[in-house]
């Protein structure tokens, strides 16, 4: 009995799954202004033909001071004037080990659009853009 309960346990251990399940960051999450540590959107991310994206979904503001939506006056192309509540902000990621690397994430406010990576760390999603070597991590919440 303890060979049988041994070799299970060494079979398990010596499975290729084992210690590579990664925590799924699909679902809604909410970005925090780092300054103001107040909630400013919602982003929900989701498969689309084995990548990961993300659109926003709600703002705690939504309108502009005139009181129309909130639009991405700094964007460029396709994306430039569309309504923040819709536009997808996360692009192109696949799973790289526990991280989902390899895509973009767009900045509204600036309208500039960043390489970066993401992962799941406490219950928390980092995502970190980077220009060059320089990059800056944030943390969003369920």
């Amino acid at each position: 009995m303890k060979r049988l309960i041994l070799a299970v346990l060494v079979s398990c251990m010596c499975s290729p799954a084992v210690g590579l399940a990664v925590d799924s960051p699909v679902g809604r999450w909410k970005t925090v202004d780092e300054k103001s540590s107040q909630v400013k959107s919602e982003v929900e991310l989701y498969e689309q033909g084995g990548k990961l994206f993300g659109r926003i979904t709600s703002l705690t503001e939504p309108n502009a001071k005139d009181g129309k939506p909130k639009t991405c006056t700094k964007c460029s192309g396709a994306d430039k004037d569309r309504p923040l509540v819709g536009l997808v902000i996360i692009q192109d990621f696949s799973q790289s080990g526990d991280r989902y690397k390899g895509g973009t994430i767009l900045d509204p406010e600036e309208g500039k659009l960043y390489n970066a990576e993401q992962w799941i760390e406490g219950g928390n999603l980092k995502v970190r853009g980077y220009v060059g070597p320089i990059f800056k991590t944030q943390t969003w919440i369920k």
